[in-house]
């Protein structure tokens, strides 16, 4: 293996362990407030929409799952009392989704609690991209 192969398949390690400790910390910190990573991913893409609705097949893009799978989760979600449903004013087969005063509350307390986490997983990107560029000369 030559010198630059090793070092770029050293970077995405180094990313990949940093991603990874990221997402086993949201795990554990998720489950604190009563979510699966699953649920937090998905309230935290409804809160994140810009009006902070949301559609199945939005949520399929973002989530980057089938629309089975965001279907299931949504009813969960709902189920839980995390999520309501209404049907939209403009196209009455789209139901928009929202958070419900619970589902907020958990979605803002996981990622608040996350905060040094994201500030950590950010900063080993930045310096892995930083060098990754420096050595391809880009």
């Amino acid at each position: 293996m030559d010198a630059e192969t090793r070092v770029r398949l050293e970077l995405a390690a180094e990313f990949r362990t940093a991603l990874r400790r990221f997402l086993r910390r949201t795990k554990v910190v998720a489950a604190r407030h009563g979510l699966t990573t699953e649920r937090y991913d998905l309230l935290l893409m409804i809160k994140a929409a810009p009006s902070e609705h949301s559609t199945v097949t939005e949520l399929c893009e973002s989530l980057q799952l089938r629309q089975t799978a965001v279907t299931e989760l949504v009813k969960r979600a709902e189920d839980a009392g995390l999520v309501t449903r209404e049907q939209s004013q403009r196209d009455a087969r789209v139901s928009l989704l929202a958070l419900t005063p619970e589902g907020d509350r958990r979605v803002l307390e996981t990622w608040e609690e996350l905060r040094e986490d994201r500030r950590a997983f950010g900063a080993v990107f930045e310096d892995v991209r930083r060098r990754f560029r420096a050595w391809s000369g880009s």
